[in-house]
Protein backbone atom coordinates (compact mmCIF):
# COMPACT_ATOMS: atom_id res chain seq x y z
CA UNK A 1 0.00 0.00 0.00
CA UNK A 2 1.25 3.62 -0.78
CA UNK A 3 0.88 6.10 1.77
CA UNK A 4 2.22 9.80 0.72
CA UNK A 5 2.26 12.47 3.28
CA UNK A 6 -0.01 15.48 2.29
CA UNK A 7 -0.39 18.90 3.22
CA UNK A 8 -3.64 19.31 4.85
CA UNK A 9 -6.06 22.26 4.07
CA UNK A 10 -6.98 24.46 6.66
CA UNK A 11 -10.76 24.26 7.95
CA UNK A 12 -12.55 27.07 7.13
CA UNK A 13 -12.27 30.14 10.16
CA UNK A 14 -15.91 29.93 12.43
CA UNK A 15 -17.19 31.20 15.89
CA UNK A 16 -15.46 29.18 18.83
CA UNK A 17 -17.75 30.30 21.60
CA UNK A 18 -18.21 27.52 24.04
CA UNK A 19 -17.03 24.82 21.64
CA UNK A 20 -14.53 23.22 23.76
CA UNK A 21 -15.45 24.96 27.00
CA UNK A 22 -19.06 25.53 28.23
CA UNK A 23 -19.66 28.31 31.09
CA UNK A 24 -20.17 25.87 33.45
CA UNK A 25 -16.61 24.51 32.61
CA UNK A 26 -15.66 28.07 33.03
CA UNK A 27 -17.51 28.20 36.07
CA UNK A 28 -15.32 25.50 37.37
CA UNK A 29 -12.15 26.77 35.98
CA UNK A 30 -12.78 30.39 37.93
CA UNK A 31 -12.94 28.04 40.97
CA UNK A 32 -9.52 26.46 40.32
CA UNK A 33 -6.79 28.50 42.22
CA UNK A 34 -3.99 26.07 41.66
CA UNK A 35 -1.89 24.34 38.62
CA UNK A 36 -3.21 20.76 39.57
CA UNK A 37 -7.01 21.61 39.93
CA UNK A 38 -6.30 23.91 36.37
CA UNK A 39 -5.22 20.98 34.94
CA UNK A 40 -7.80 18.53 36.33
CA UNK A 41 -10.42 20.67 34.56
CA UNK A 42 -8.52 21.13 31.65
CA UNK A 43 -7.97 17.40 31.01
CA UNK A 44 -11.89 16.63 31.59
CA UNK A 45 -13.15 19.25 29.19
CA UNK A 46 -10.75 19.06 26.63
CA UNK A 47 -10.72 15.25 26.71
CA UNK A 48 -7.12 14.65 26.96
CA UNK A 49 -6.02 11.37 26.88
CA UNK A 50 -2.30 11.26 26.13
CA UNK A 51 0.78 9.14 27.07
CA UNK A 52 3.55 10.87 29.02
CA UNK A 53 5.29 13.09 28.09
CA UNK A 54 3.02 14.49 26.03
CA UNK A 55 -0.03 14.75 28.25
CA UNK A 56 2.41 16.90 30.55
CA UNK A 57 3.82 19.02 27.49
CA UNK A 58 0.03 19.87 25.95
CA UNK A 59 -1.78 20.35 29.77
CA UNK A 60 1.58 23.15 29.82
CA UNK A 61 0.68 25.01 27.26
CA UNK A 62 -3.08 24.95 27.83
CA UNK A 63 -2.30 26.12 31.77
CA UNK A 64 -0.40 28.70 30.14
CA UNK A 65 -3.15 30.29 28.31
CA UNK A 66 -5.35 30.35 31.25
CA UNK A 67 -2.72 32.22 33.10
CA UNK A 68 -2.23 34.27 30.27
CA UNK A 69 -5.81 34.93 30.54
CA UNK A 70 -6.03 36.06 34.11
CA UNK A 71 -2.77 38.49 33.12
CA UNK A 72 -5.03 40.17 30.91
CA UNK A 73 -7.78 39.97 32.53
CA UNK A 74 -10.35 38.47 30.11
CA UNK A 75 -13.55 37.26 30.84
CA UNK A 76 -15.39 33.68 30.37
CA UNK A 77 -16.07 34.04 27.23
CA UNK A 78 -12.53 35.34 26.10
CA UNK A 79 -10.41 32.39 27.68
CA UNK A 80 -12.89 29.71 26.50
CA UNK A 81 -12.53 31.01 22.81
CA UNK A 82 -8.70 31.34 22.95
CA UNK A 83 -8.35 28.00 24.31
CA UNK A 84 -10.65 27.13 21.64
CA UNK A 85 -8.34 28.84 18.98
CA UNK A 86 -4.87 27.36 20.48
CA UNK A 87 -6.60 24.13 20.23
CA UNK A 88 -7.57 24.16 16.49
CA UNK A 89 -4.05 25.41 15.69
CA UNK A 90 -2.43 22.60 17.49
CA UNK A 91 -4.85 19.84 15.72
CA UNK A 92 -3.47 21.97 11.82
CA UNK A 93 -0.11 21.72 13.52
CA UNK A 94 0.00 17.99 14.39
CA UNK A 95 -2.27 16.74 11.03
CA UNK A 96 0.77 16.54 8.64
CA UNK A 97 4.77 15.84 9.27
CA UNK A 98 5.14 18.25 7.03
CA UNK A 99 5.82 21.89 7.35
CA UNK A 100 2.66 24.23 7.30
CA UNK A 101 3.23 27.14 9.96
CA UNK A 102 2.35 29.86 7.28
CA UNK A 103 -1.41 27.87 6.99
CA UNK A 104 -1.04 27.42 10.88
CA UNK A 105 -0.56 31.24 11.69
CA UNK A 106 -2.98 32.48 9.00
CA UNK A 107 -5.59 30.16 10.71
CA UNK A 108 -4.89 31.61 13.82
CA UNK A 109 -5.48 35.43 12.54
CA UNK A 110 -8.49 34.42 10.70
CA UNK A 111 -10.13 32.58 13.78
CA UNK A 112 -8.85 35.57 15.81
CA UNK A 113 -10.41 38.17 13.60
CA UNK A 114 -13.60 36.08 13.63
CA UNK A 115 -13.57 36.78 17.40
CA UNK A 116 -12.96 40.73 17.22
CA UNK A 117 -15.55 42.06 14.26
CA UNK A 118 -19.01 42.22 14.92
CA UNK A 119 -20.48 40.83 11.62
CA UNK A 120 -22.89 37.83 13.00
CA UNK A 121 -23.70 35.16 12.32
CA UNK A 122 -20.21 34.87 10.89
CA UNK A 123 -18.18 36.59 13.13
CA UNK A 124 -18.39 38.54 16.57
CA UNK A 125 -16.91 41.49 18.76
CA UNK A 126 -15.11 39.46 21.39
CA UNK A 127 -11.87 40.90 21.42
CA UNK A 128 -10.48 44.41 21.17
CA UNK A 129 -7.67 45.31 18.56
CA UNK A 130 -5.37 46.32 21.56
CA UNK A 131 -6.22 42.76 22.72
CA UNK A 132 -5.86 41.22 19.59
CA UNK A 133 -2.14 42.54 19.87
CA UNK A 134 -1.43 41.35 22.45
CA UNK A 135 -2.43 37.76 22.08
CA UNK A 136 -0.71 37.37 18.99
CA UNK A 137 2.36 38.43 20.75
CA UNK A 138 2.19 36.07 23.08
CA UNK A 139 1.53 33.27 20.75
CA UNK A 140 4.10 34.44 18.56
CA UNK A 141 6.86 34.11 21.57
CA UNK A 142 5.65 30.71 22.72
CA UNK A 143 3.71 28.60 20.43
CA UNK A 144 4.61 29.21 17.11
CA UNK A 145 8.39 29.92 18.11
CA UNK A 146 8.67 26.27 19.31
CA UNK A 147 6.09 25.38 16.15
CA UNK A 148 9.02 22.18 15.07
CA UNK A 149 9.19 21.09 19.01
CA UNK A 150 5.37 20.53 19.11
CA UNK A 151 5.47 19.27 15.71
CA UNK A 152 7.94 16.89 16.34
CA UNK A 153 6.14 15.48 19.72
CA UNK A 154 2.95 15.35 18.67
CA UNK A 155 3.35 14.15 14.59
CA UNK A 156 3.24 10.30 14.35
CA UNK A 157 6.83 9.52 12.95
CA UNK A 158 7.12 8.00 9.11
CA UNK A 159 9.18 4.97 8.59
CA UNK A 160 10.56 3.87 5.16
CA UNK A 161 10.40 0.20 4.78
CA UNK A 162 13.38 -0.80 1.80
CA UNK A 163 13.25 -3.80 0.23
CA UNK A 164 15.08 -5.16 -2.85
CA UNK A 165 14.61 -8.03 -5.31
CA UNK A 166 16.17 -8.60 -8.10
CA UNK A 167 15.36 -10.73 -11.65
CA UNK A 168 17.19 -13.77 -12.37
CA UNK A 169 19.15 -14.25 -9.00
CA UNK A 170 18.14 -17.00 -7.61
CA UNK A 171 16.77 -17.48 -3.94
CA UNK A 172 18.72 -17.69 -0.77
CA UNK A 173 16.96 -20.67 0.22
CA UNK A 174 17.50 -22.67 -3.28
CA UNK A 175 21.34 -21.94 -2.64
CA UNK A 176 21.23 -23.02 0.67
CA UNK A 177 19.90 -26.49 -0.25
CA UNK A 178 22.21 -27.25 -3.31
CA UNK A 179 25.07 -26.63 -0.88
CA UNK A 180 23.94 -28.89 1.70
CA UNK A 181 23.42 -31.46 -0.96
CA UNK A 182 26.88 -30.92 -2.56
CA UNK A 183 28.02 -31.20 1.08
CA UNK A 184 26.38 -34.24 1.91
CA UNK A 185 27.92 -36.03 -1.69
CA UNK A 186 30.97 -34.84 -1.18
CA UNK A 187 30.77 -36.64 2.60
CA UNK A 188 29.84 -39.97 1.05
CA UNK A 189 32.68 -39.47 -1.28
CA UNK A 190 35.18 -39.33 1.28
CA UNK A 191 33.41 -42.04 3.47
CA UNK A 192 33.74 -44.32 0.79
CA UNK A 193 37.41 -43.06 -0.03
CA UNK A 194 38.40 -44.15 4.08
CA UNK A 195 37.19 -46.87 3.94
CA UNK A 196 38.91 -48.19 0.62
CA UNK A 197 42.10 -47.06 1.83
CA UNK A 198 42.08 -47.12 5.94
CA UNK A 199 45.10 -49.39 5.99
CA UNK A 200 47.52 -47.38 3.93
CA UNK A 201 46.64 -44.02 4.71
CA UNK A 202 44.34 -43.62 8.20
CA UNK A 203 45.73 -40.31 9.22
CA UNK A 204 45.29 -38.38 6.00
CA UNK A 205 42.12 -39.76 5.34
CA UNK A 206 40.67 -38.01 8.68
CA UNK A 207 42.63 -34.91 8.36
CA UNK A 208 41.17 -34.17 4.84
CA UNK A 209 37.24 -35.07 6.45
CA UNK A 210 37.71 -32.85 9.05
CA UNK A 211 38.95 -29.92 6.61
CA UNK A 212 35.69 -30.25 4.79
CA UNK A 213 33.73 -30.62 6.90
CA UNK A 214 34.36 -27.68 8.99
CA UNK A 215 34.60 -25.60 5.69
CA UNK A 216 31.95 -22.75 5.87
CA UNK A 217 29.34 -22.95 3.06
CA UNK A 218 30.18 -19.24 1.09
CA UNK A 219 27.58 -17.43 -0.85
CA UNK A 220 28.38 -17.51 -5.04
CA UNK A 221 30.99 -14.97 -5.99
CA UNK A 222 28.46 -13.32 -7.63
CA UNK A 223 25.84 -13.04 -5.16
CA UNK A 224 28.87 -11.79 -2.64
CA UNK A 225 29.74 -8.78 -4.97
CA UNK A 226 26.33 -8.21 -5.94
CA UNK A 227 25.47 -7.71 -2.46
CA UNK A 228 28.88 -4.90 -1.66
CA UNK A 229 27.55 -2.94 -4.60
CA UNK A 230 23.90 -2.70 -3.12
CA UNK A 231 25.12 -2.09 0.81
CA UNK A 232 27.47 0.50 -0.62
CA UNK A 233 24.52 2.39 -2.61
CA UNK A 234 22.10 2.00 -0.05
CA UNK A 235 24.84 3.58 2.65
CA UNK A 236 25.73 6.82 0.13
CA UNK A 237 21.86 6.98 -0.41
CA UNK A 238 20.98 7.13 3.11
CA UNK A 239 24.23 9.25 3.78
CA UNK A 240 22.81 11.94 0.91
CA UNK A 241 19.49 11.68 2.23
CA UNK A 242 20.33 12.79 6.30
CA UNK A 243 22.45 16.06 4.25
CA UNK A 244 19.48 16.67 2.44
CA UNK A 245 16.86 16.17 5.54
CA UNK A 246 19.31 18.41 7.72
CA UNK A 247 19.22 21.26 5.20
CA UNK A 248 15.63 21.39 4.89
CA UNK A 249 15.35 21.52 8.90
CA UNK A 250 17.81 24.14 8.81
CA UNK A 251 15.52 26.36 6.37
CA UNK A 252 12.72 25.62 8.02
CA UNK A 253 14.25 27.04 10.85
CA UNK A 254 15.46 29.79 9.59
CA UNK A 255 12.24 30.93 8.05
CA UNK A 256 10.55 30.43 11.13
CA UNK A 257 12.85 32.87 12.90
CA UNK A 258 12.57 35.69 9.67
CA UNK A 259 8.65 35.54 10.14
CA UNK A 260 8.90 35.57 13.94
CA UNK A 261 11.03 38.51 13.46
CA UNK A 262 8.90 39.92 10.73
CA UNK A 263 5.37 39.69 12.88
CA UNK A 264 7.36 41.33 16.14
CA UNK A 265 8.73 44.20 13.61
CA UNK A 266 5.51 44.68 12.39
CA UNK A 267 3.16 44.80 16.18
CA UNK A 268 6.17 46.99 17.34
CA UNK A 269 5.73 49.95 14.58
CA UNK A 270 1.37 49.50 14.92
CA UNK A 271 2.00 50.62 18.29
Amino acid sequence: MKTEASEPCPPKARVLLWADLSYSDMEEMDKAESIPDIERVLCRTLRIELPEPRLGILLELYTNIVMFCREQRFNREQTSVLLSIVNNVHQLNTETPLNNMDQCFTYCSELLLCHSVRRPPFSISLFSLEEVNQIIKYLINTYMRHYVLYKYIFTPQMHLDLSLSYTGMPEDTAIEEQASKECVTDAEKETEKESAEANEQDTASSEILTTDTETPIQDPPSKAKLRSIVEKEVKEEVMRLTIELEKRLQESTDQLNTALTALETSIQSKK
